[in-house]
Order: structure tokens, then C-alpha cells, then sequence
């Protein structure tokens, strides 16, 4: 393979046809099933969709086959067939369906976070705006890219005749909403999608934009809407404070019981894992390489601290440890509107982080456990779980992976790769992981220091893009030679008709 050439091909790729698609793509509001009940009727999932679906099958590629699939109920899913090029292209039999054992299955999902509030007065969710290297707007790095940059990678590699493993698609439409759709789609597919060898998923993070960083671990979580009541409707706050109890100061009551409120240590033992040696000194070299930029991607006010000083403590934080945030709350009226009153109730919406190794299902019931107990004063508790995901380790990386992954990003970024953990959740991984327990993961992305992603002002680094997918060009071209030397077999085949419960979103 001509680095070179990869290099000039992709970059003019994603400047001439990529960036101006990406741009559409941002237009549309396409949000996903948990925000936009009304989905279906609204058509912005339908856009989305249309627009990916007609750009890939556009694309030059050698015998791909290209189909929106849509199972009564869910979300649609595109689902690409890539067939095996030079001497993987035998490796195919008509028992398998064509599917071929060395399967390369490319990950990626067109939904997207809600507006959030916050955005620069020139920028926007929904308006794309490009500015130097970056792209502002919702959604083209978390993830709308993956499948430009998936088939990009793949036509680099057919332009110079480099040959490939049979490749597979798939772009699902609620990962944001925690992919509950993909399992059926999954099961439905599986003789379709083969025996995977490889994984690609381009959904994740990356610690800064000077070499490649694969993700090593990713959180699981547990969470949902908290309730305390206190009365039946509201009253003069004059009259009741000091008989009432505040439902507030109740449910803050409930959540120390959880939450160390002056660390910020979660105090449940049940909900903490014991962190492996080898993702210990991922942290170690990471917190190394990062330095600083470990907190200061960060948004910080001026004078703000981050919450602890050791710098490995924190990625270890942000991986490996159980923390819990409140994203929203209901029962408190706005600060204009707010009266004398004791409210009846206060409600919040609590988003748990796990280790990747602690069973998801388990860490709700702990949770209900913790918070619903013998309640202060009597009050009415209730936490109506939404969420309750286990978490993902990766396997071992074979040695053929690790030297194509660390070579990739020598030639494209001029620099060593680095691994770290990731503190979201990606559903789709814990789900492979067991679909596939023979499979080997490349998990990366493109989203950088202050990208922010979910939250206002979210960008994708174009250059960073660009690397990422001649990256990933370099990656299937080595996996194709590990696999004439069978350093990629012992895959597992899809389990069909097995089925997942809840699924955590990132």
C-alpha cells in the first residue's frame, strides 16, 4: 500500500464529497427515538437515512450491495455488503451465504443528541459552519462520519488494488437512544453479516489530535428518574417550613447515601470493580501523554478545579470508577416563576457511570436498593429505571492488531498510538463482545479536546477525519494479510435469535 496515495486520496475525498455531505447531514434534526417521540411522523430519521443510502450507492466500489433494512417497529438500519477482493475473495463458500470467515464489520449510527442549550450566537445544532478545520453543528462527529469514512477507507484501498476481506457495514438509527433496535437487527441479519473477525467502530474518543488513540474499555450505566414526594400539592412555604419537609433537602438526604457530596466517591462498594493491571498502565501512559489536557479540554471557569490533582487518578476517574451526574430535574418551576411555595415533590434524572466490568442489571438493583430503602420522614420515593447497562473490557489485542494499529498511526499522524478507556458507553460493543468472543476490536474516533460532544458548540476536526479513515484503510489492509497467514481466525458465529435486555446510551 502507497501511503502516499492513501494519504492525497482521503484528504481529497473528504474536502471535495465527504465535508459537503456532512454538512446536509447536519441540517437535519434527525434526533434520536428517546428525544423525538414523534419520529416517525416528523421524517427527519427518513432524511438521514435517504441522504447516507444514496451517497454510498453512488460510491465506486467493487460489488457493493447497499439496502436500508426496516423490521416492523424499529428504526431502519443500512446495512452494506463489500465482497473480498484478490486472494481473500476465495475464502467465501455458497454454505455460508457468501458471508466469507474473515469479516471486517464497520460500525457507525446516524442519530443524534438533542439541541442543549448554549450555543455560540453564529453556531448551532442544526447549522453547519465551517470554521478553519473544524465543522460546527450536531451529530458529524458523534457519529454522522462513520460511514463516509468507512467506505472512503475501502475505496483507498481499491484504487491502488490493495486487496481486502469481505466488509460489512452497518449504520444503526438509535444508538443515542441506547441502542435497543440493534440486537433485532442483529439476530435478523446474522447469516448476512457472517463470522466478524475484525471490528471497527468509529463512535468513540480520542485524547488529543496527534496520533491515533483506540479505545480500550467504555463505561456502563445506570440510571433513571428519581422522585420524592412530600404532599399532595404545594403551600405557603411560611406556614410549612420547619413542620413540611422539603422534598429537596429529602431527596439530597437520599443521594448522600450514594454519592460522597465533598469527593464526589461514590459510596456503594457493590458499584466499584477492580481495575486490571494492563488498563492501570493505559492510564499511567495516557495521563503521561496528555499531561494538562487531561482536565483543560474541559470548559472550565476561571478559577475551577478539577477534582482530584493526580493526573492518572483522574483518567482512571473518568474510566474505571462508578460517578454519577444529574442531568435534569422537574417539580422546580423557573427562577421568574418561582413563588413562596413548598413544593410537593422534587424529581431528577440521574446518570450513573459504571466500571466496564460490573453487570449492568445488577447496579440497578443496587441502586433502587440504596435509594428506595426506609425513606427519611416517610416521603414517597420512587426511581423509575430507564437505563441499566453493562459496561465493555476488550479482549486481549492479537499482535498482528496491535503492530497494524501502531504502524497506522506512525505513517498517517507521525506518531505512536496510544490506548485509554473511554467513560460512555457504546451498546453495541458489550453486545459483539458476546455475539463474537473470538473477535478482535479497533475502537477510535474523532471526537477531540473540546469537541463536545452532546453539549453546545460540538465540532468535528476535519484533519483528525481525515487520519482516522486512511487509519483504518491501513488497519484492513494488514488485516487481510494476517488472515492469508491465519493469525485472525477462531472467530464465534452470531447467536441468532438470542436477545439483550437494556442497553446504556453513550
Amino acid at each position: 500500500m502507497d501511503t502516499a496515495k492513501v494519504d492525497r486520496f482521503v484528504a481529497e475525498k473528504w474536502d471535495d464529497d465527504i465535508v459537503p455531505q456532512l454538512v446536509e447531514y447536519i441540517r437535519i434534526p434527525n434526533k434520536s427515538p428517546m428525544f423525538d417521540k414523534e419520529w416517525v411522523a416528523n421524517g427527519y430519521m427518513e432524511d438521514a437515512v435517504k441522504l447516507m443510502e444514496d451517497w454510498a450507492r453512488s460510491q465506486p466500489i467493487a460489488g457493493m450491495r447497499v439496502e436500508t433494512v426496516r423490521l416492523e417497529g424499529r428504526t431502519p438500519l443500512i446495512f452494506i455488503e463489500i465482497p473480498a477482493t484478490g486472494a481473500a475473495a476465495g475464502a467465501s463458500s455458497p454454505a455460508q451465504g457468501n458471508t466469507g470467515a474473515d469479516t471486517v464489520l464497520l460500525y457507525g449510527h446516524l442519530d443524534k443528541q438533542p439541541e442543549m442549550t448554549g450555543w455560540d450566537a453564529d453556531l448551532g445544532p442544526w447549522t453547519p459552519v465551517l470554521r478553519g478545520d473544524k465543522l460546527f453543528g450536531r451529530g458529524g462527529a458523534d457519529d454522522g462520519y462513520a460511514i463516509f469514512g468507512s467506505l472512503a477507507a475501502i475505496q483507498a484501498l481499491q484504487q491502488q488494488g490493495v486487496p481486502h476481506a469481505r466488509c460489512v457495514v452497518l449504520i444503526e438509527a438509535c444508538e443515542e437512544s441506547g441502542s435497543y433496535d440493534l440486537p433485532a437487527y442483529v439476530d435478523h441479519l446474522a447469516t448476512r453479516i457472517g463470522k466478524p473477525s475484525l471490528v471497527v467502530c468509529l463512535d468513540s474518543g480520542c485524547g488529543n489530535y496527534d496520533q491515533l488513540w483506540c479505545t480500550t474499555s467504555l463505561r456502563g450505566m445506570a440510571g433513571g428518574n428519581f422522585t420524592v414526594k412530600v404532599l399532595a400539592e404545594g403551600v405557603h412555604s411560611g406556614d410549612a417550613s420547619g413542620v413540611v419537609p422539603s422534598s429537596f433537602r429529602l431527596l439530597r438526604q437520599l443521594l448522600s447515601r450514594l454519592e460522597d457530596e465533598t469527593t464526589g466517591r461514590i459510596l456503594a462498594e457493590g458499584l466499584h470493580a477492580e481495575i486490571p493491571a494492563d488498563r492501570l498502565a493505559q492510564a499511567r501512559e495516557a495521563a503521561r501523554v496528555l499531561d494538562t489536557a487531561v482536565f483543560d479540554k474541559f470548559p472550565f471557569l476561571p478559577g475551577m478545579t478539577p477534582m482530584a490533582e493526580d493526573l492518572t487518578e483522574l483518567v482512571l476517574n473518568r474510566t474505571w470508577r462508578p460517578a454519577l451526574s444529574v442531568t435534569g430535574a422537574d417539580g422546580l418551576p423557573s427562577l421568574s416563576s418561582a413563588g413562596n411555595v413548598l413544593r410537593p415533590q422534587t424529581s431528577v434524572k440521574l446518570s450513573l457511570r459504571l466500571p466496564p466490568t460490573l453487570d449492568g442489571k445488577r447496579a440497578g438493583e443496587l441502586l433502587k436498593e440504596l435509594l428506595l430503602k426506609d425513606p427519611p420522614n416517610g416521603a414517597q420515593v420512587s426511581l423509575e429505571l430507564e437505563k441499566a447497562s453493562t459496561g465493555w473490557n476488550a479482549p486481549a489485542m492479537s499482535p498482528w492488531l496491535e503492530q497494524a494499529i501502531d504502524a497506522a498511526s506512525r505513517e498517517f499522524f507521525g506518531a505512536p498510538a496510544m490506548y485509554m478507556g473511554e467513560g460512555g458507553t457504546i451498546p453495541f460493543m458489550g453486545m459483539l463482545g458476546e455475539k463474537f468472543p473470538g473477535a478482535q476490536f479497533m475502537i477510535t474516533g474523532v471526537l477531540g479536546p473540546h469537541s463536545n460532544a452532546h453539549g453546545p458548540n460540538e465540532f468535528l476536526h476535519i484533519p483528525m477525519g481525515k487520519k482516522v479513515t486512511a487509519c483504518v484503510a491501513r488497519v484492513i489492509a494488514d488485516h487481510h494479510a494476517a488472515s492469508l497467514r491465519g493469525e485472525t481466525t477462531g472467530v464465534a458465529a452470531v447467536a441468532g435469535g438470542q436477545q439483550h435486555g437494556d442497553h446504556g446510551c453513550c
